[in-house]
């Protein structure tokens, strides 16, 4: 749980207190490696801390996964359309690796929202996930896969050592194969 405390600091302050209540209301769960968190067309129920792993979102279009970008820890995690209006998800979670996480549910995220370091982290926190979502976007639309790969490799080469080709390729919107011919040309120009 210290981890947890650790993460929402960063983002406002949190009096003994408020972290007390927090804390009380999340309940720990390890997720095994291929786990499926959420699937597409369930309800999200929770909100989720990974303080360990890797988990990646998708969608499945004609019977084809597509992967719509990574988490990895430690980050708080969750289908947000689906869990914040309690609607089926349109996209499904699963973990690459295993992964220790912690769960709070529906019921007691919103329930905490009276205490100001609570709010004001989730105010915070959902900033920066629509500025992360934003940019992957504008990525999308603006760069080549080539680019976008030599940037996650430019700014986390251990990231792309934990993921599996197939997911990396169709989070590029790639065959893993064309992947491949990026990687091997990468290698030759270094």
């Amino acid at each position: 749980m210290d981890t947890i405390r650790q993460f929402i600091e960063k983002y406002t302050k949190l009096p003994l207190n408020e972290w007390n209540e927090i804390s009380d209301c999340f309940e720990q769960r390890v997720i095994e490696k291929d786990e499926i968190v959420l699937l597409e067309g369930k309800i999200c129920k929770h909100l989720y801390f990974v303080e360990s792993g890797l988990l990646r979102f998708y969608i499945t279009k004609n019977g084809n996964d597509i992967t719509k970008f990574f988490t990895e820890a430690p980050y708080f995690f969750t289908s947000q359309a689906s869990f914040n209006s309690q609607k089926p998800a349109t996209e499904s979670i699963q973990a690459i690796e295993k992964c220790m996480a912690y769960q709070i549910s529906f019921a007691n995220a919103n329930k905490l929202f009276k205490l100001t370091s609570w709010s004001d982290f989730g105010r915070k926190i959902t900033q920066e996930v629509q500025f992360f979502t934003e940019e992957i976007l504008e990525q999308l639309q603006t760069e080549t896969a080539e680019l976008r790969y030599e940037r996650m490799l430019r700014n986390n080469p251990e990231l792309l050592k934990r993921i599996p080709l197939k997911h990396l390729a169709s989070y590029l919107g790639i065959a893993p194969q064309s992947l491949s011919r990026i990687r091997k040309k990468m290698q030759e120009k270094s």
